[in-house]
């Protein structure tokens, strides 16, 4: 039977029981709740208490010719530093080795003297007695740490950082480009080519106890993988040599600067580009910046006489004409809509073929031809030849300005037959004049050959377009006419390449003055060919700007010669094995 006094403490025992339940029930919740529901959220809140981690970092890619040769890459350098504070307690206590000795053994591995690292301290203890930091010497190269590290000095700290080198210095320096201070790609092919050449870091991370200690079978590895190669196109020997030649050139015509651009005929291939001024990756203090990016692609200029070979292809396929189809055309006329065109040079009115309206570069003969197709003809076949596009998407590339045909009054009428009135830049020039020399198909410019990732990867890159722009019979008639430009225009005894048969054309174009006008005087040069004719190889392509002991496009003829000659030679180009056809005449 149960009493009042046996049912107080049974109901007391159930009641602790229901609490401790109670109690644990929560505990346990708790506990699933932390070690399971949210477990992830608790992991990461805690990283930043006892996780720990280093970056490891990749090593970025090599920028290289088309031989392999290394023209851009990364290397390891220290950066070291002293601890003024420690040097002073250490010397308190007698050290093994005395911080006058110790400084000059320094001293004689950083390149600097006794007294000098013995006054970095000096100085620094003046100032603060408890400082744990000055700069000893930074960019240290390995073998430098290797000697600073067996001296086993406690207050001696190396940090490694990487640093870019370009060994070849000023060699393509305006294509390779550079990075800044902080690593990231300024320009050229370090910027164009990032995506190949960026390392990804990697990383070990672990974690610690309240003691500091590394929690044993917490570290985790994650490897960095380095950048890949770059390989282009370019010769780095020949480009080595058509920059000292343009150089020479250009101050021996009083010019602000000049380039060459050479072009592979059957690839678009880029296998040389060199200028001056040139800038070396290494020493950027030292060139303008106006150097930094590579004027081939960055200069855009109005084509003058060069381009009226592509008024030529234009109205040879639009309105039939031949390289024998003529027109009267005098030194100076006005035309219908009251423009006035002039000739370089007087002369009464000739009955010019459209060959000789090349060979004399006759702005008012190509005025005349070129106005028998429609200005949206004409419009059509800049294009085509690449007027207004880009041709590799070069950092800082222009594509020049090609405006609307709507936008043309009575004087761009005829002015853009002959070159004015649009602009391009060196590289469209040349890739225009590949494509004539490659048969009418024009293939666009390419100056990267790979990039080789750093596991051996090769990356495909899209394959250059092909257009076939003109038939190849107008390339064909196109050839032959600047063929004869070459023999019989007055450039001719100065651009002879013996045993090569070469084409060329000149261009003379006004620099603009600012406002609205053009500089009095002043002009832009520029001369491009290929060779040789009988089977072209590879385009030359000249330019100088502002050019002052001649002014006109004579001034690119001995440099246009050495550059051609050299690509012959360079390549071992077979010499043209067939003579020139009969000569076109200029007049009927």
């Amino acid at each position: 039977m149960t009493t009042r006094a046996t049912r107080g403490p049974r109901r007391r025992t159930v009641v602790a029981l229901a609490v401790i339940l109670c109690v644990l029930c929560t505990f346990v919740i708790r506990l699933v709740d932390i070690q399971v529901v949210s477990a992830n959220e608790h992991i990461a809140d805690s990283e930043g208490v006892i996780g720990q981690g280093d970056t490891i970092s990749g090593q970025r890619g090599e920028i290289v010719d088309t031989e392999g040769t290394v023209l851009a890459s990364s290397v390891l350098v220290y950066d070291a530093q002293l601890s003024p504070l420690v040097i002073t307690q250490l010397e308190e206590k007698d050290p093994e080795l005395p911080w006058a000795e110790a400084s000059e053994k320094i001293a004689a591995i950083t390149g600097q003297t006794g007294d000098e690292v013995r006054a970095l301290v000096a100085d620094k203890l003046a100032v603060d007695p408890t400082s744990q930091y000055v700069e000893l010497k930074t960019s240290l190269t390995t073998e430098q740490y290797i000697e600073l590290r067996d001296l086993k000095l406690a207050y001696l700290h190396m940090d490694a950082r990487e640093t870019r080198v370009y060994p070849n210095g000023a060699v393509a320096g305006n294509i390779v480009g550079f990075l800044n201070g902080s690593g990231e790609a300024q320009s050229g092919i370090e910027k164009l080519d990032q995506q190949c050449l960026a390392p990804t870091d990697g990383e070990i991370s672990y974690r610690r106890g309240k003691d500091g200690v590394v929690i044993p079978g917490s570290e985790q590895v994650v490897d960095a993988v380095d950048g890949g190669t770059v390989q282009l196109t370019l010769n780095s020997d020949l480009n080595w040599y058509m920059q000292q030649m343009i150089a020479e050139e250009a101050q021996k015509q009083g010019a602000k600067g000049g380039t060459v651009t050479v072009v592979e005929v059957e690839t678009g291939k880029i296998r040389a580009a060199a200028e001056w001024p040139a800038v070396d990756p290494n020493d950027l203090a030292n060139a303008p910046a106006s150097a930094w990016s590579s004027q081939i692609f960055h200069r855009d200029f109005e084509p003058g006489s060069t381009f009226k070979a592509i008024t030529a292809a234009a109205v040879m396929e639009g309105a039939g004409m031949t390289p024998l189809s003529t027109v009267s055309a005098a030194s100076r006329e006005t035309f219908p809509n009251g423009a006035v065109i002039n000739d370089a040079f007087s002369h009464p009115a000739y009955n010019y073929t459209l060959a000789g309206g090349l060979i004399d570069s006759s702005n008012v003969a190509l005025s005349k031809f070129g106005t028998m197709v429609s200005p949206d003809v004409r419009y059509d076949y800049l294009q085509r030849f690449g007027v207004g596009k880009d041709t590799i998407g070069f950092p800082s590339e222009v594509s020049g300005t090609l405006h609307p045909v709507d936008e043309w009054d009575s004087q761009s009428l005829y002015t853009t037959t002959f070159g004015q009135y649009f602009t391009v830049t060196a590289a469209q020039v040349a890739g225009a004049y590949q494509a004539i020399a490659n048969g009418g198909e024009k293939i666009d410019l390419s100056l990267v050959e790979s990039c080789t990732q750093a596991d051996g990867t090769v990356v495909d890159l899209a394959a250059p377009a092909h257009d076939q722009i003109i038939t190849e019979q107008t390339a064909a008639d196109l050839t032959r006419m600047l063929e004869n430009v070459a023999v019989q225009g007055g450039n001719a005894e100065r651009i002879q390449v013996p045993g090569y048969r070469v084409t060329s054309k000149t261009g003379t174009a006004q620099v603009p003055d600012g406002n609205g006008g053009y500089k009095q005087g002043v002009y832009f040069t520029s001369m491009v060919g290929f060779a040789p004719v009988d089977d072209p190889k590879y385009v030359v392509m000249v330019t100088l700007d502002e050019p002052t002991k001649v002014v006109s496009s004579a001034a690119t003829a001995s440099a246009f010669q050495k550059a051609m000659t050299q690509v012959m030679k360079t390549y071992r180009v077979m010499p043209s094995s067939t003579p020139m056809d009969e000569l076109l005449p200029k007049f009927e």
